[in-house]
Order: C-alpha cells, then sequence, then structure tokens
C-alpha cells in the first residue's frame, strides 16, 4: 500500500528571502510531505528579483505579481496573507511553509497552527524573532563563510546563550526519569511541542552534538543506538 503522503503550500515572499538558498528549502520541504502548492509574491518588474525569476520555471512556481503601490512598501505581505488563508480553508494541505525574513506573517502562522497545521519557516538571521518562534520549525539560510564564522563562535560561547541552556534544561527536566536521565529523542520532542528550535541554527547538525557541545550535560548510549542526557546538576546532587 503507497504511503499516504503530507499535503504542503509553498509561499514565497521574493522581496525577502535569498533565491540561491531555494535548493535548500526544498531539500528540507521534501522530509515532511509533497508540495502542491507553490507561489512566489513581489514585483516581478524589479531586477532585483531577478534571481528567483530564473527560479520560477524550473521549481514550477507560480509568480503572483504584485507592484510597489507606497515607497519603501509592497503590497506582496497582504497577497501572500489573503492566499494562504484561502489555501488554508478550501484546500486539503497538512503543511504551510514560509519562505520569509519578515515578522509581518507572525499572525498568519499562528492562525495557521491554531488551525492544527504544522508551520515550517525560511529565512535570514536578521528575521525577527516573533516570526521564527511562532514557527513550528524555523531554518535559517543564510549560512555563508561569514555566517559559519559566527556559528563557530557561537559554539564557544553557546553557554551563555541562557534562554536556549533554560529550554535544554526545562526538557529534560519534563522527560527525565528517577535518576535524572532523559531519553534524548523525548527531549527534542519536548522542545519542539515547546517552540520553534533547530539544531543547525546554531551550527550543530544533530541535537547529541548540541548537548555534547555544552559541558553542562552528560550523554550516554541507551537501548539500541538512542542517547540518554542528563543536567550534570543532577548527577553532582546524586
Amino acid at each position: 500500500m503507497d504511503e499516504i503522503k503530507q499535503k504542503i503550500a509553498l509561499f514565497i515572499d521574493a522581496d525577502n528571502a535569498p533565491a540561491g538558498k531555494f535548493e535548500d528549502v526544498l531539500s528540507e520541504v521534501a522530509k515532511y510531505g509533497v508540495v502542491t502548492i507553490r507561489k512566489a509574491y513581489g514585483n516581478w518588474k524589479s531586477p532585483t528579483l531577478k534571481p528567483w525569476e530564473d527560479l520560477l520555471h524550473e521549481h514550477a512556481i507560480q509568480p503572483v505579481q504584485q507592484y510597489d503601490l507606497t515607497k519603501g512598501k509592497n503590497a506582496s505581505d497582504i497577497a501572500l496573507v489573503i492566499d494562504a488563508m484561502d489555501v488554508m480553508y478550501t484546500k486539503n494541505i497538512d503543511v504551510m511553509c514560509f519562505v520569509s525574513s519578515d515578522c509581518d506573517f507572525t499572525p498568519m502562522v499562528t492562525r495557521a497552527l491554531a488551525e492544527g497545521k504544522v508551520v515550517l519557516g525560511f529565512g535570514e538571521r536578521k528575521t525577527p524573532s516573533p516570526f521564527v518562534n511562532a514557527c513550528s520549525k524555523f531554518l535559517f539560510l543564510d549560512q555563508s563563510e561569514e555566517v559559519k564564522e559566527k556559528n563557530g563562535e557561537k559554539r564557544r560561547n553557546i553557554k551563555s546563550d541562557t534562554r536556549l541552556i533554560t529550554l535544554l534544561r526545562h526538557a529534560i527536566e519534563a522527560t527525565e526519569d528517577d535518576e535524572g536521565w532523559a531519553d534524548l529523542a523525548a527531549v527534542g520532542s519536548n522542545i519542539s511541542n515547546r517552540t520553534s528550535f533547530d539544531c543547525r541554527n546554531y551550527g550543530f547538525k544533530n541535537l547529541s552534538s548540541l548537548f555534547r557541545a555544552i559541558d553542562l550535560f552528560e550523554l550516554k548510549r541507551g537501548q539500541g543506538k538512542s542517547y540518554l542526557v542528563r543536567d550534570l546538576r543532577r548527577s553532582k546532587k546524586g
């Protein structure tokens, strides 16, 4: 029997997203299902959208023309939201994907989540945190050499990220056994239920690598190929 794949609607704010990273978007989205709707919004008469224009036919993306009605502001945001709302209520869609670095779509994301949709976000590191945190998962796209160097710096100073450390500790506390050990998969699920989170945004391939880089936690093998993680504060108490 054929596997039932989730249906995905992909909305691209071409004015606020890097065209050069679209393959990365498609690769990530493919993990969730098949993209049945692909739309890109912007003023296609603008030379700045030429990189996106070159991708339209190659990836079967439907361009939606929006003129810049006011200097410094375009109508793409409103058009995208209207179409996304229409798709959410009239089409059989499981996952909604937004490619943008603009926080104007945050209310749309929260509404989609309230309707039971998985929401994926993609944008540059300048993307405001409300949009990033609202998504089920958000992946930064600007992984240039300069950004990778910054990620290396983040690896070294990751313990100073109070928000991250608190998030990790709370997830462990919510899933730990009597000795303080928590299944890594359960920890990851707990984090995903709390907020948008992706280890790659911190420069790590997976959650186990992230925990290894922080000397506030300890890892050990569980049953099979699974990992167990524990807050070192708990082990010292024991």
